[in-house]
């Protein structure tokens, strides 16, 4: 056992020098090692002849091995405070070792959409969703590819029919809140569509526990991403695929005041990089599909009109109007806040005069004075070194 005082106990005998003639008591009963001479044993020290007072009797408790000496020290198996339950004195990770058991085992078994692949629905997310894709409509139609994960949700109720969260997957949470991982954040999802959904398909799926990562640690706090996996099948043949990624983690601790509040940082990737480097550059950009000039914001692969791959830009010039806002008073979040409190601000939906919407903040105006209407115009807003937004002012008298 590593770093526990394991082993072969430690006597006081084997750190005495053999410079005296006479026989020690216990001297017929050999030590360990003792038919090995040690280099230089051979030959005398100086002072050796000269036996030096005392020499003869051993050192009270010399041949004992010292007071818990086989034990190990107290807490030694024990996590370090604040490692959390999974790491012991040697630093390895007992909990993600329990955690990984659980790979493969499933989450969800048997599962069925409560409903058919049907019409309404996919009108109603293609409404949500701003797609107006012929693909979607009339007799051939199918559903939106994104859509895969919605067929198999409970909604509120839950699926009653026994085929919810498994007892495994229940489980391997209550062991993670267990160890003090209670926080829950979803950082990523990926899906594949091998087959179309048309109305009237039947949906079934199975869900697996796919892999559950060491332990990280982030800038929330310390813990484990789990993934699941999700196979759909429509009326039994392969649909889809939909693997989901969360972090359960212990918060960081923070102390308050160390630091401004800093807002989000956006997620920039291959899709959106241009938008962002023309924000860089003060410039709003609206994607313009090169086969049916159909404007598209927020900034997208393809056109979600005619399908159409290739694509250029235009300038926003910058004038709109407020379609919808809400007001967020829960949970506060300073950086948001002109008062630097925390306190209520508003979060609007504009409409831009190129007839595309974007979310962004309203600013001029406390936030119960932001109303659907109003007029407002595009400025460019530094909320830290590091990052610019677009943000639209309200026009006067708005």
């Amino acid at each position: 056992m590593s770093g526990a005082g394991g082993g072969a106990p430690r006597v006081a005998a084997e750190g005495r020098r053999a410079d005296t003639d006479a026989p020690r008591p216990g001297a017929d009963a050999p030590r360990p090692g003792a038919d090995a001479p040690r280099p230089g044993a051979d030959a005398p020290r100086p002072g050796a002849d000269a036996p030096r007072p005392g020499a003869d009797a051993p050192r009270p408790g010399a041949d004992a091995p010292r007071p818990g000496a086989d034990a190990p020290r107290p807490g030694a198996d024990a996590p370090r405070p604040g490692a959390g339950t999974s790491e012991n004195d040697a630093g390895h990770d007992e909990l993600y070792d329990r955690l990984r058991a659980y790979e493969g085992r499933p989450a969800a078994t048997a599962g069925q959409g409560k409903d058919l692949v049907n019409e309404p629905m996919i009108r109603h997310w293609c409404e949500a969703m701003g797609d107006t894709s012929p693909a979607y409509r009339g007799p051939d139609a199918v559903a939106p590819p994104t859509m895969l994960q919605a067929w198999t949700m409970g909604g509120l109720s839950g699926h009653t029919d026994g085929t919810g969260r498994s007892a495994a997957y229940d489980e391997m949470f209550a062991l993670l809140d267990g160890a003090g991982y209670t926080s829950v954040v979803a950082t990523d999802c990926e899906q594949e569509y091998p087959r179309p959904l048309r109305p009237g398909d039947r949906i079934t799926f199975d869900t697996v526990i796919e892999s559950v990562s060491p332990r990280k640690t982030t800038k929330l706090g310390t813990g484990y991403f789990v993934t699941t996996r999700t196979d759909v099948h429509a009326d039994g043949e392969r649909a889809g695929t939909h693997r989901f990624r969360i972090l359960k983690y212990r918060p960081a601790q923070r102390t308050r005041g160390s630091e401004p509040a800093r807002r989000p940082r956006p997620v920039i990737n291959r899709d959106n990089a241009g938008f962002w480097a023309g924000v860089a550059e003060h410039r709003l950009l609206i994607q313009r599909c090169l086969d049916c000039a159909t404007l598209r914001l927020p900034w997208l692969p393809g056109c979600n009109a005619c399908g159409g791959a290739e694509w250029d830009t235009v300038e926003a010039g910058g004038e709109g109007t407020v379609f919808s806002h809400v007001v967020m008073h829960h949970p506060s979040f300073p950086a948001f806040a002109p008062d630097g409190e925390g306190g209520p601000y508003a979060v609007a939906l504009v409409e831009l005069a190129e007839g595309v919407r974007i979310v962004s903040n309203v600013i001029g105006v406390p936030y119960d004075k932001v109303r659907v209407g109003m007029p407002v115009h595009l400025e460019f807003l530094v909320t830290d070194p590091d990052l610019e937004l677009p943000v639209f002012r309200a026009g006067e008298g708005g």
